[in-house]
């Protein structure tokens, strides 16, 4: 599917640099894929051991396998929403959780959030991943 994504990166010279997303994207033309909250799950519903890093790394990796079951692929996404429990502990692992996305998803950065939220559904994740994509 490589070529065929024309989504639009805005990033406007009167705003802030963007460092790991963009401040708009002009989705092309196709079918809208809304995906569901993917938290750090294993295959059977459990939540990874290791972390944030480690259930951010899952989370993205559940991200990229709904996307590619509706035919989509990672350059799709046009919207990434991030919950975590803690903001302050998202910023110090930057780095390594940048490094993460780009394993999972490379150079593409779609539109993109952090919230920091006092709980998710469930009671062991500590980061949630909603996503929006267009496939052509």
């Amino acid at each position: 599917m490589e070529g065929e994504v024309t989504h639009r990166l805005v990033n406007p010279p009167g705003l802030a640099p963007p460092v790991g997303f963009s401040h708009a994207v002009v989705a092309a033309e196709g079918r809208t894929v809304y995906l569901g909250g993917q938290a750090g799950h294993d295959p059977e519903g459990r939540i990874v051991d290791g972390g944030l890093e480690a259930q951010f790394d899952r989370a993205c990796a559940n991200v990229v396998a709904a996307l590619q079951a509706c035919g989509g692929a990672p350059e799709h996404l046009v919207q990434v929403q991030i919950f975590t429990l803690d903001a302050a502990a998202y910023r110090r692992a930057a780095g390594e959780l940048g490094a993460i996305w780009r394993r999972h998803f490379g150079r593409h950065y779609p539109a993109l959030a952090l919230f920091e939220v006092t709980g998710l559904f469930d009671a062991d994740a500590i980061v949630e991943l909603v996503a929006t994509a267009v496939l052509p």
